[in-house]
């Protein structure tokens, strides 16, 4: 007997999964969660039917998950092979796991991006802020998550006495970037989600000088644990209270729409997108973060019906209803 589809849900992080796990059961949606680490795979043996839904994070290895980039990668191209409807598949997970390309793909599509120059290897990294002779500066892993590693530095000279002291964290692939710190009027960055590849709304974090910005239930900690290692003067002063989120009522909606065609034209289909308005109105992207998350706090207070995770869960249940009418299973179980 041939079991009855379902969603497969493809993380490193239980944490995350509560709003997600509520979602499917009100909703009453089969589905199956696959934490993804270390593992064995068959790979002559044949997948599930279903839909299968990648949440996996870049800052897996933080987690103690150093091996969920292979794994994951493995899974989903064992399952695109055998056909099966995957979403956030194996090209978005080299985004997920790429900052520098996805700072590619956005100048590609002509949005503006920071100025950035990577280094690879951490006896690079110096050699990148002369080159990118800005001040102050920003220094970030390639595969980063939740503004972790993010140091910000006035000068040359003090990178170089946090790389002499050792003050930059271990990061998986050693590749960091180098990237001129945005100006802005505004005291927040702004994250647009899409689900479907299509705008939700757009919320507005305001980070307290942080770079922990993480939107989840989860994140909610106080800015003080997250004081970045290394940082200087520079540094923007560190609140000792949680991060505020805002749904906004006026979203960029020029901005919106070309972010929409980056997200079709690269095969991301649940996203949320971080920028930053230079003072003359610029949007400056320099983020997609395709294992996205949201704020119950920000969507009750904007009277949201659909929150995220019920716009996801209803978005996945459509895609395995249009599964099982176009191939019904012969037999079930």
């Amino acid at each position: 007997m041939t079991a009855s589809p379902k969603v497969y849900v493809i993380h490193e992080n239980s944490a995350w999964l509560p709003p997600l796990r509520a979602a499917f059961e009100a909703q009453q949606t089969p589905y199956e969660e696959w934490l993804l680490d270390r593992l064995t795979v068959d790979l002559s043996s044949t997948p599930p039917e279903g839909v299968f839904f990648s949440r996996m994070s870049a800052s897996n290895y933080t987690r103690g998950h150093v091996h969920a980039n292979h794994s994951t990668d493995i899974i989903l191209r064992w399952l695109e092979a055998h056909g099966r409807r995957v979403i956030n598949g194996s090209p978005v997970l080299q985004l997920e796991f790429s900052k520098a390309a996805q700072q590619i793909r956005l100048d590609q599509a002509g949005i503006a991006t920071p100025k950035t120059v990577v280094a690879v290897g951490r006896d690079k990294i110096a050699d990148a802020a002369r080159e990118l002779d800005l001040a102050p500066f920003i220094v970030k892993p390639n595969q980063g998550g939740k503004g972790l590693g993010v140091q910000l530095f006035a000068s040359v000279d003090d990178l170089e006495q946090v790389l002499a002291g050792d003050g930059l964290p271990e990061t998986l692939d050693d590749v960091w970037l180098v990237q001129e710190k945005i100006a802005t009027e505004e005291e927040h960055i702004t994250r647009a989600e899409f689900v479907g590849g299509k705008f939700l709304y757009a919320v507005n974090v305001f980070s307290g000088g942080s770079f922990e910005l993480c939107p989840a239930d989860a994140c909610n900690v106080d800015f003080a644990e997250f004081c970045p290692a290394g940082s200087n003067e520079a540094s923007e002063p560190v609140v000792e209270s949680g991060p505020r989120f805002e749904i906004s009522d006026i979203p960029d909606l020029e901005l919106v729409s070309k972010l929409e065609s980056v997200l079709s034209d690269n095969g991301i289909e649940v996203a949320g997108i971080e920028y930053i308005r230079r003072p003359d109105g610029t949007p400056v992207v320099y983020d997609i973060n395709t294992n996205t998350n949201y704020n119950a706090g920000a969507e009750e207070a904007a009277q949201i019906e659909a929150g995220g995770m019920e716009t996801i869960a209803a978005f996945l249940a459509g895609e395995l209803s249009a599964l099982t009418q176009a191939q019904p299973l012969k037999a079930t179980a």
